[in-house]
């Protein structure tokens, strides 16, 4: 299925091609969908470290997402790693003049090592300036726990946390389930109106870039034409499949995910 709608992603360059920008835009490609970036911070990374983190300008940051929207027809954007508080200013003042429609904001603030990577003031921007503005925010167990300010034990607390972090102000919330101890993968979806349950089985492997996957495939999916719902699922349907066909590049114990598993499953 073809679309004349593209999906812009707002995120961070992974050098070893299993998260961030690469990440993002083999999903859009995977789905038929025109991807378009904003390189919001470049690493130096492979399947076992990051060495290095550079973030461009706010000029440069601005220059892409103007010249993205002053030509293409944009359906949805993906805001992935953003660095700091400035960088994360600047990306919600180039997308509120132009008037962006569809956001899905994959706020990436904990490294899987557990390390915090926000500071206090980027933390504070995010929660006052980019989730008002998202269709839907997809944060994992940690990444939820840090807005809140308060820990994630069960299903209860889960459920109980879709309705505080849509109190924040975005209009629908996908919480993945990966970090709970549950024996199946549920994402808890709500939007204030309707509650889902996106379960899948958990498989026994360490993803790399499923959290840029999923956030992708959302933004593809609408671009596809889905209401928010459907995208939602079909993206954890997506992300599932392709972690099934995972595989392991590098020397490193984590499985970059098979973008393309589709196309010869």
């Amino acid at each position: 299925m073809k679309t004349n709608l593209c999906a812009l992603t707002i995120a961070g360059s992974d050098s070893g091609g299993g998260a961030g920008i690469q990440a993002d835009l083999k999903t859009f490609a995977a789905h038929g969908v025109h991807g378009l970036s904003a390189i919001a911070a470049l690493t130096a990374q492979n399947t076992r470290k990051v060495s290095a983190v550079e973030v461009p300008s706010i000029k440069f940051l601005h220059a892409q997402i103007d010249t993205c929207f002053g030509d293409f027809k944009i359906g949805a954007v993906k805001i992935g790693m953003l660095a700091n508080a400035r960088v994360i200013k600047a990306v919600a003042e180039a997308l509120t003049r132009h008037k962006a429609k569809n956001i899905v904001l994959d706020p990436v603030m904990v490294a899987s090592s557990g390390a915090t990577l926000l500071e206090p003031s980027a933390l504070k921007a995010m929660r006052e300036l980019l989730i008002p503005m998202a269709s839907v925010i997809t944060p994992n167990i940690p990444e939820a726990e840090l807005l809140l300010g308060h820990k994630i034990k069960n299903a209860d607390d889960a459920d109980a946390a879709t309705v505080e972090l849509l109190a924040m102000g975005a209009r629908a919330v996908l919480l993945k389930g990966g970090h709970l101890p549950d024996k199946t993968m549920t994402d808890r979806y709500d939007d204030g109106e309707l509650l889902a349950e996106f379960i899948h089985k958990k498989l026994k492997l360490e993803g790399h870039g499923t959290g840029c996957t999923l956030a992708s495939a959302i933004a593809a999916n609408i671009c596809l034409g889905k209401n928010l719902p459907q995208a939602c699922s079909a993206a954890t349907d997506y992300v599932h499949g392709a972690l099934v066909h995972a595989y392991k590049p590098g020397k490193g114990k984590v499985a970059v995910l098979d973008h393309l598993w589709q196309s010869h499953s």
